[in-house]
């Protein structure tokens, strides 16, 4: 034997992916089996023959030339007792595929086996290159293993590959390679069919775990045999843990997750299976969560093995996560509850029949009804044909199977007689369906509507009533249609009539190219000064006017007290709408003869135009009203054009009520005090509150600014509040702290003044008595207060809280006026102070008002005090209080603090004697 192994040896420019050359070397010689052969060659050794015998055995397998003599299949005719011919008959004779490999690459002999692979007859493939044979795809993988076994890598070696058939397809076997003396002994076993049982058991695998996954169930696999517990990454999931977490699986582990209300059945349940009892078992329980909530599971498990016993010793299931299954149960639990009960008090009964079987049932509500407490299954189906009554039967059964043929919804109504004769009148709805078991069935309801039948019979008798007065209802429904529609002063028509006729012109049945809103000027004085009479003859003349100025196509309504409307014809043009406008404001203009009494009022108009289309017609109206506004403001007596201008302004104080509600809600609205002083010692009499919008981009901004705007928004009654209770509690830090302020006055608003629920809000305040004033406008009030009003003042007074008139001199209050309020204090106001020390005039009214206040016991404070000359008047003519400049302006409560220390006022020296100054001077 060789002292080295034969072997092969790759060629070196053998690229990988393409067909591989190798050689036996010629140095070497002799024979040496590295490893076991397989299959044949295993047999081969059977019959005793050395390895040169097996190499010969497969030379022989070549063919011969053509002087040996051949059988009829082209072989030399085996040699009698020759061993290697019985090998070689053997090796035809095998079902697996042999061939001899020489060194470089080439099939020297084959098996029968191996060359009907490829449809070739024996003759045929010696001399093929082997790699002729085999797939591209696993070429380089063969050559690699030939060339191995040729370096004496490995002595045998096994691999799969594809060979290539005639037809192309790829043919699986299995390639075992053994080196001999003359090459290598390639023996191939097919295992195709081994390879698609895999694939399709592989394919299966994948659909079961995708159709586990996609039912979101998780599997468990317990094998208590071998202690192995296997859990699913879906089972795992569901339970909020990692894909690779490590599952303790021991029951007390377990058991311990599971709600305890639950525990003692689920233990029940496993009990059951594990002592053999159930071969399937499925139970529903709660389970915690990892993330610490409770999710409903439904556990499925099957016993596949028992042991000797009789008890399962492997278990496999599945769990699913039915927490939103549960929650549904429950909804629909909840629902149903509710359709019961809304049914129960509604008084509807429910059947259901089969239109198969002619089984029907009826719930005891619809027995009910039908004046029945019960009824065995069998009397059900013909007891609604027994109780119809006779005139009703032929009709109520035909309904019924009409509609039962239509196999839609279908309503019937019929009459019965229940067992104590009375006859109810019955309303019924039902609709056909197929069960799930693909049986037809009628589902309903009936609802007795005897009553509703008693109340249609009474109305009808009243129709029959009212249509033996047809004349005389017509002609009132006119009346009452015309009055509905028009101003039963002016005739004209009403705001319903208008807000009709918008309805109108939205749907584009009528068009108008403007809206012109009339106000009339200065008629209250009339209806004030000459009574309501005085005031409707000046309604009726203004609407004779507009009616003769407009056109047949206009449309002129009256929309309440001294308001009228005209929608301009679409035909009009812009500068005939401000012709007819100006004809308007120049009759209004002319006096009105009333009783010896020539009446001047006028006419301010706000016209919005609305031909463009750029705003609907319900915005159009606001905008009228918008430009009547700027009108009246602006002087009356005048018309003004809705514009972007005054768009904008609109933007400006929307914006602005914006800023006051958040302003509101941020504490931006504070306290600011005024000192008012005793007039003849300079001593701080009290301290007016004020109120001061500190805002965050504007700065502090007084009550001009957003006094308007907030009454607007019906917020001045929270700015009220918000000052009034800041004022009381920086009052009764400086009570504590010893200031000597002897009251404090707010401002009180009239919407504040009417807030329900006021009186009580002041109770809550703690307010220390006699210290607080209240300061109402003169103009709240007039002459005569409303009984509301003069309670809420009663109750105020009651709580020791001072009324004062703010602003007096410029309102209408007369003295009877003064007499029936009473007020503690006057304010007269600053534009009736600032000219006393120019006019002697000015100083008798002013005094005369203080001579009124006195007279009536008021003090009499004086605003708008600017100068020490001012202040000396004022106390020469008796006034008791000074509040302005002269002294000082508003301050926030630190300034006041300081002030009040600092004692600064008196630096510009004390009043003198008081010396009242002579009225005609």
């Amino acid at each position: 034997m060789p002292a080295s192994p034969a072997i092969l040896t790759r060629n070196p420019d053998m690229v990988p992916g393409r067909k591989a050359r190798w050689s036996l070397p010629s140095s070497l010689t002799g024979f040496r089996v590295d490893g076991p052969l397989d299959g044949c060659i295993a047999a081969l050794r059977g019959l005793s023959l050395s390895p040169s015998t097996m190499g010969k055995i497969m030379r022989e397998r070549r063919p011969r030339d053509t002087t040996a003599s051949k059988n009829r299949d082209g072989w030399r005719t085996p040699v009698a007792n020759d061993p290697s011919t019985d090998a070689a008959a053997i090796l035809d004779s095998m079902p697996v595929g042999f061939c001899l490999i020489d060194p470089q690459g080439g099939i020297r002999c084959a098996n029968v086996a191996f060359s009907s692979l490829f449809d070739l007859s024996p003759d045929a493939i010696p001399g093929k290159s082997i790699l002729g044979f085999v797939h591209d795809a696993d070429g380089a993988a063969f050559a690699e293993a030939l060339a191995d076994i040729g370096l004496g890598a490995h002595t045998a070696s096994q691999l799969d590959i594809r060979l290539v058939r005639p037809d192309s397809a790829p043919y699986w076997v299995t390639a075992s390679l053994s080196v001999i003396e003359s090459g290598v002994i390639l023996q191939v076993h097919p295992i195709g069919d081994m390879k698609q049982a895999l694939e399709t058991l592989q394919k299966s695998e994948t659909r079961w775990k995708y159709a586990l996954e996609s039912a979101h169930q998780g599997v468990w696999d317990h094998d208590f045999k071998s202690g192995d517990l296997f859990y699913s990454k879906h089972w795992k999931l569901i339970r909020g843990m990692a894909p690779d977490a490590i599952v303790d699986g021991s029951l007390d582990e377990w058991i311990a997750n599971v709600y305890p209300a639950d525990r003692e059945h689920v233990l029940e349940y496993i009990r059951r299976q594990d002592e053999g009892e159930v071969e399937f078992n499925t139970f529903q329980y709660r389970e915690r969560h990892a993330d610490g909530h409770w999710i409903w599971i439904e556990s499925r498990g099957a016993s596949i093995e028992w042991g000797p016993d009789g008890k399962p010793i492997r278990i496999i299931g599945t769990d699913t996560d039915i927490s939103e299954r549960k929650r549904a149960e429950a909804e629909l639990e909840e629902v149903t509850r509710r359709l019961r009960l809304a049914m129960d008090a509604s008084q509807i009964g429910v059947f259901e029949a089969n239109l198969d079987t002619g089984e029907v049932m009826r719930d005891a509500l619809l027995l009910k009804i039908y004046g029945h407490e019960f009824a065995a299954p069998t009397d059900q189906p013909a007891l609604l044909e027994k109780l119809l009554h006779p005139d009703d039967r032929k009709t109520a059964l035909a309904t019924i199977a009409a509609g039962t043929a239509s196999n839609r919804p279908f309503a019937n109504a019929f009459r019965i007689i229940r067992p104590d004769g009375e006859i109810r009148h019955i309303r019924s709805s039902s609709v056909t369906f197929v069960d799930a078991g693909g049986e037809r069935k009628l589902i309903g309801a009936n609802w007795d509507i005897t009553d509703d039948v008693a109340l249609r019979d009474e109305l009808d008798r009243a129709r029959q009533l009212a249509e033996a007065r047809n004349g005389e209802l017509e002609a009132a429904r006119i009346r009452i249609e015309y009055n509905a529609l028009h101003d039963h002063l002016t005739g004209l028509p009403n705001r319903r009539y208008l807000d009709q006729r918008i309805d109108d012109w939205i749907a584009e049945k009528v068009a108008y190219c403007a809206i012109l809103h009339i106000d009339l000027d200065r008629f209250k004085q009339i209806n004030d000064t000459l009574g309501h009479q005085a005031g409707d003859t000046m309604l009726v003349h203004t609407a004779r006017v507009l009616s003769s100025i407009t056109g047949e196509g206009d449309f002129v309504a009256r929309i309440g007290g001294d308001e009228f409307l005209i929608l301009c014809e679409s035909r009009h043009g812009q500068d005939d709408v401000i012709a007819m406008t100006d004809r308007i404001i120049d009759a209004l203009r002319q006096p009105v003869p009333y009783e010896g009494h020539l009446c001047r009022f006028g006419a301010s108009v706000g016209i919005a135009w609305t031909l463009d289309g750029t705003v609907d017609a319900k915005q159009s109206l606001m905008n009228a009203d918008i430009a009547l506004y700027r009108a009246k403001d602006q002087g009356r007596n005048r018309y003004e054009f809705f514009t972007k201008q005054l768009q904008t302004q609109i933007h400006h104080v929307k914006r602005t009520a914006d800023e006051i509600i958040k302003g509101l809600e941020d504490g931006e609205f504070i306290p600011v005090y005024q000192p008012q002083f005793d007039a003849r010692t300079l001593d701080i009499a009290g301290v007016e509150t004020l109120a001061r919008w500190q805002h965050p981009q504007h700065g502090f901004l007084a009550p001009d600014y957003f006094l308007k705007i907030a009454e607007d928004i019906n917020a001045l009654t929270a700015i009220d509040r918000t000052i009034a209770e800041q004022a009381l509690s920086d009052f009764g830090q400086w009570q504590a702290q010893g200031f000597s302020i002897p009251r404090i006055s707010v401002n009180v608003s009239s919407p504040r003044l009417r807030e329900p629920g006021l009186i009580e809000s002041l109770k809550k305040l703690d307010i220390p008595r006699g210290k607080l004033s209240f300061e109402l406008l003169e103009s709240i009030f007039l002459d005569d207060l409303d009984e509301s009003s003069s309670k809420t003042l009663s109750d105020i007074r009651a709580l020791d809280i001072d009324i004062e008139i703010d602003d007096f001199g410029t309102g209408h209050a007369s003295i009877i006026g003064l007499m029936k309020l009473s007020p503690s204090r006057l304010k007269i106001d600053r534009a009736l102070v600032k000219p006393i020390a120019d006019t002697a005039e000015q100083r008798r009214l002013v005094g005369s008002i203080i001579d009124i206040g006195h007279s009536l016991n008021i003090e009499v404070v004086a605003e708008g005090v600017e100068t020490r000359e001012h202040a000396d008047i004022l106390r020469d003519l008796g006034c008791d209080t000074l509040q302005g400049y002269a002294f000082a302006r508003p301050m926030p409560r630190a300034d006041l603090e300081a002030f009040v220390r600092s004692a600064n006022w008196r630096t510009a020296g004390t009043p003198g004697k008081a010396v009242r100054h002579k009225r005609k001077t």
